[in-house]
Formats: C-alpha cells, sequence, structure tokens
C-alpha cells in the first residue's frame, strides 16, 4: 500500500499504526522530554491557574499529558483526527477534566467551545495541506480568547542540508526499522521522512502565524541531535483585533 496522499488517508494511516505509536514513540528518548518542554513554554506564558486548553492533533494523548504535568489544574480538550489515536488516548486514565473530540484542526471552528486560554499543537502543522495551513492556524486564533496563546512543535530542516542529511540518515538507519521490528506501520515512517522534508521552512511557519493574526512570535530549536530539526513556536492571540507587536525572529 501507498504512503498517505489524502487527510482521509493519514488518518487511516494513524488509525493502522495507533495500537503500536506508543511504543514506537517510546523507544525515541526525547520524545516525552521535548513535549514537556513545549508544554513547559505554554504554561511561563499563561496565568497560574488557566482555564480550557486546547491539545491539537492530541494523538494517543502524549501531548495532553505533558499538558496536565505542567498544568494539572486545566481543563484539557484532546482534537484529532483520527479515531484510532483517539481511542487509544481514551483507554488511558484522565482526570475528570479532560475529553477528547475528533475533528480536524482546520474545523475547529465547528466546536461549541468557550475562549481556551492556551493552545499546544505538536507534531500537528505539518500533516495539514499545505494550501489548508493557513486556515488552520486562523482557525486556532479564533479559538482562543484575546491575550490566549499557542505553542507550535514541528519538525522542518527546509533550508538547512546538514539537519536533511541528519534526518534521513536518522529515519531510515533507525525509525522505519523499528517500525518494521515492532509490527508498526512503515509507510507512515516513510511519509513522516518525506513529509518533514518537504514542511514549511521556520521562516514560512513564523510568516503563517504572522498572516493569521499572531503576534508576539518567537521560535526556538531544541538541544541534541534533533537540533535544526525540531522547533517550537510560541505566539499569542493579540490582547486587542488592532494590535501588532513586532515579531521576534
Amino acid at each position: 500500500m501507498s504512503e498517505p496522499q489524502t487527510d482521509a488517508d493519514l488518518a487511516a494511516a494513524f488509525d493502522r499504526a495507533a495500537r503500536r505509536y506508543d511504543l514506537l514513540t517510546g523507544m525515541n528518548p526525547g520524545y516525552h522530554r521535548h513535549l514537556d518542554s513545549a508544554a513547559h513554554r505554554l504554561a511561563d506564558r499563561l496565568d497560574a491557574a488557566p482555564g480550557l486548553l486546547l491539545d491539537l492533533g492530541c494523538g494517543s494523548g502524549s501531548s495532553t499529558a505533558a499538558l496536565l504535568g505542567r498544568l494539572p489544574s486545566a481543563r484539557v480538550i484532546g482534537i484529532d483526527a483520527s479515531a484510532g489515536m483517539l481511542a487509544q488516548a481514551r483507554a488511558k486514565r484522565w482526570p475528570s477534566g479532560v475529553e477528547f473530540r475528533q475533528l480536524p484542526a482546520e474545523r475547529l471552528g465547528e466546536l461549541d467551545l468557550p475562549p481556551a486560554d492556551g493552545a499546544m499543537a505538536a507534531y500537528l502543522l505539518r500533516n495539514i495541506d499545505a494550501e489548508d495551513r493557513d486556515a488552520a492556524l486562523a482557525a486556532i486564533l479564533g479559538a482562543l480568547r484575546p491575550g490566549g496563546q499557542l505553542v507550535i512543535q514541528e519538525y522542518s530542516v527546509a533550508g538547512r542540508p546538514i539537519a536533511d542529511l541528519v534526518w534521513t540518515l536518522v529515519c531510515w538507519l533507525v525509525v522505519i526499522p523499528l517500525s518494521w521490528l515492532v509490527r508498526g506501520s512503515p509507510r507512515l515512517y516513510r511519509y513522516l521522512w518525506r513529509s518533514v522534508r518537504a514542511f514549511d521552512s521556520t521562516a514560512t511557519v513564523q510568516e503563517r502565524l504572522r498572516r493569521a493574526g499572531f503576534t508576539a512570535i518567537d521560535q526556538f530549536s531544541v538541544t541534541g541531535w534533533q537540533r535544526g530539526i525540531l522547533h517550537t513556536f510560541v505566539a499569542q492571540r493579540p490582547d486587542q483585533p488592532t494590535s501588532h507587536r513586532p515579531a521576534k525572529s
């Protein structure tokens, strides 16, 4: 079977991989640490006791757990397009303020929710078709309260030849073979390799955030072998509709 080509194909691929997804991500020694770091950046930008947080592209719930680890009193709604991933998430034990809903991020406006204090989108934006990414970010902006905060964590190697080479070597020498070994979904991880190489540059991600209306934009790269490959972006919905502060670069 070929790699995912459409949103429906991708959701189905995640459905098939869902049962072994936590096993494979657990073999990545930095995976949960990086999610915790992204959640920490969101917590640092929020009030001490936020109300509603959105976990966009929540998958099997690892990012949800990271958010609760930093903001244990928050109400968290995890949103994902994959029914299989959400089934894995719902099977875990959660506090009473946690729930999960199946919906693509670009249709976030269809949910009847109060404005959120913050949102985290880990490994989501790359999995949205390029022509829909601006609309997805605009939908996220609309789901936040004025002054609400967004943290995005995503792979990007565009314009970084060394990072691109490291990414390719790790995928083909480690990640894809491991997916075969644990009877995961090699097609999904070949897609992962290819989608990262084709994804926006970090400058393009920042420009998309600006176009959507976000301000106070900043970017950080992780340490270790994923330096220059995995990035965290932070942004804010303006307190006032006309407020546009210069973004950091």
